[in-house]
């Protein structure tokens, strides 16, 4: 058998293991049903006005600045490591660099960021909940395009104090692996 043949034989016997990797197991709504009710409500009535953030990038550079975010709303300013800002809405985003002058136009569509700017942001069709952990004072909650998990991963992170939630910490993990952690101060 040829060197070729026995490749391609090799990677249609993995195909199966491949694609089951890409694959997102989405919970069990019965059983974590009202906790993600619990997370649509918070979206759908919170309005974060200028909460101080600090962002890890994947290289772990840091940087920080100021958050807005209400449903279907996003702005970022950053004033470490210099001034940048991020505005998306929808299914758009745009990214400019002060410090180089520069501004780059993104679509969300494709993007694990993109789960949140819905309005009202919506935890079943078209996102899909792989994960619910329920610690005591917590809820953490990870999410991603049902029609293509491969596409990214977001991780959301709250305090629970049985009453309200509050976010805390968001994890953005692309389609490349990458992972990017946005942590609010507390307000």
């Amino acid at each position: 058998m040829s060197p070729r043949l026995l490749r391609r034989r090799s990677l249609l016997a993995l195909a199966p293991l491949l694609f089951a990797a890409c694959a997102a197991p989405q919970v069990d709504n019965g059983r974590y049903g009202a906790t993600v009710s619990r997370v649509e409500a918070y979206f759908r009535t919170v309005n974060l006005q200028d909460v101080p953030f600090t962002q890890v990038w994947p290289n772990g550079g840091t940087g920080g600045g100021i958050l807005t975010y209400r449903p279907g709303y996003l702005d970022m300013r950053f004033t470490t490591p210099h001034e940048m800002e991020l505005k998306a809405a929808g299914r758009a985003a745009v990214f400019t660099d002060a410090q180089n002058g520069s501004e780059t136009h993104m679509g969300l569509g494709h993007s694990a960021l993109g789960l949140l700017l819905g309005n009202p942001v919506r935890l079943s069709g078209p996102v899909m909940v792989t994960d619910v952990q329920q610690p005591a004072g917590m809820v953490q909650l990870s999410l991603t395009r049902a029609d293509n998990p491969s596409q990214g991963l977001v991780t959301l992170r709250f305090r629970d104090t049985g009453r309200t939630l509050s976010l805390y910490d968001v994890r953005i993990l692309d389609e490349q692996r990458k992972l990017t952690q946005i942590r609010l101060d507390p307000v």
